[in-house]
C-alpha cells in the first residue's frame, strides 16, 4: 500500500484482526504509530506491544534508581497502553541502551510472534534516519533488524529455534511489516488518523518522566502528524513491507 490511507481501508486491505507490535522503549510505539493503534483497536483489531525494554536508562532525575525508572515506566506504558486500546504489554526485559540483534534476542522475538500469529507487524525501522537523528537510537535500530530478520526467514523456519517447535509453537509466515521511524524515503504509507490525534498526545501524556517540555512535546507531534497528512488532517507514516503475499515464492 503506498499513499494516504483510511485506517478501515488499512484493516481490509491488509486483512487485520490481530497486530503484534514491537518497540524498544517505552513511549517508542506512542511516538511512532499510536493514533494508527487506536484506529485499528476502534475498528476492532486486536493489537499487542512487546518491549525490548524497559526502559530504565531513560528520564532526568538522577537520584532515581534504574530499578525505579523500570518501574515506573512499566506502568506509565500500561496507561498509555490502555489509552489506545492496548490490552496486554510484553516485556522482554533486553538492557536499555544496549540492544542487539543478536541470536537470542531474534529468538525471544520469534516467541513471540509464534505466540501471537499476528496479521501485521508494526517496528521500528532499521535504518538510520538521517534527517532526524533522535529517531534513530541505536536500540531503535537494533529493534528494527531483529524483528525483520525475525520475520523472515526465522519465523516461517521450522528449523530455526527447534526447541519453540518442540514446544508447540508452530512456524508460521508474516504477512505485513509496518515499520515507524522511517528514513523518509522509505516512507510510503501514511495512514489518516484524523479524529485519533488526541488519543496518541494522551497516549504520550502518560510518560510524563520523559518530558522536560511537555507543552513543547505535544507541539512537535501535532505539527508532524499535519506535516505527514499534507491537508488539513493528521497522519502517521510507514514503510509498508509485504513479506508473504499469495505470489510469494520463497527464497525470492
Amino acid at each position: 500500500m503506498t499513499g494516504l490511507v483510511q485506517p478501515q481501508q488499512l484493516v481490509h486491505q491488509l486483512g487485520l484482526r490481530r497486530a503484534l507490535a514491537f518497540a524498544a522503549h517505552p513511549d517508542d510505539v506512542d511516538f511512532g504509530a499510536s493514533a494508527t493503534i487506536a484506529a485499528l483497536t476502534a475498528d476492532g483489531v486486536e493489537v499487542i506491544l512487546c518491549l525490548l525494554t524497559s526502559g530504565d536508562a531513560g528520564g532526568f532525575d538522577p537520584s532515581r534508581s534504574p530499578q525505579e525508572t523500570a518501574r515506573l515506566r512499566a506502568q506509565e506504558q500500561q496507561e498509555a497502553a490502555a489509552v489506545v486500546g492496548i490490552n496486554e504489554v510484553i516485556l522482554l526485559d533486553e538492557r536499555d541502551g544496549f540492544v542487539e540483534p543478536n541470536y537470542e534476542l531474534i529468538g525471544k522475538i520469534v516467541r513471540v510472534m509464534r505466540q501471537v500469529r499476528p496479521d501485521a507487524v508494526f517496528s521500528l525501522h532499521p535504518e538510520r534516519a538521517w534527517d532526524r537523528l533522535q529517531k534513530a537510537h541505536p536500540d531503535h535500530l537494533a529493534c528494527g533488524e531483529a524483528v525483520v530478520r525475525a520475520a523472515y526467514p526465522a519465523v516461517e523456519n521450522p528449523f530455526a529455534y527447534p526447541e519453540l517447535q518442540e514446544a508447540g509453537l508452530e512456524a508460521f509466515k508474516i504477512k505485513h511489516l509496518l515499520l515507524y521511524g522511517a528514513p523518509a524515503q522509505h516512507a510510503q504509507l501514511r495512514v489518516d488518523v484524523s479524529g485519533y490525534q488526541e488519543q496518541k498526545i494522551q497516549a504520550l501524556g502518560r510518560h510524563f518522566s520523559q518530558h522536560r517540555d511537555a507543552q513543547r512535546m505535544v507541539e512537535f507531534v501535532n505539527a508532524q502528524m499535519r506535516s505527514t497528512h499534507g491537508g488539513e488532517g493528521f497522519a502517521e507514516d510507514f514503510h509498508h513491507v509485504v513479506v508473504n503475499s499469495p505470489d510469494t515464492i520463497s527464497g525470492f
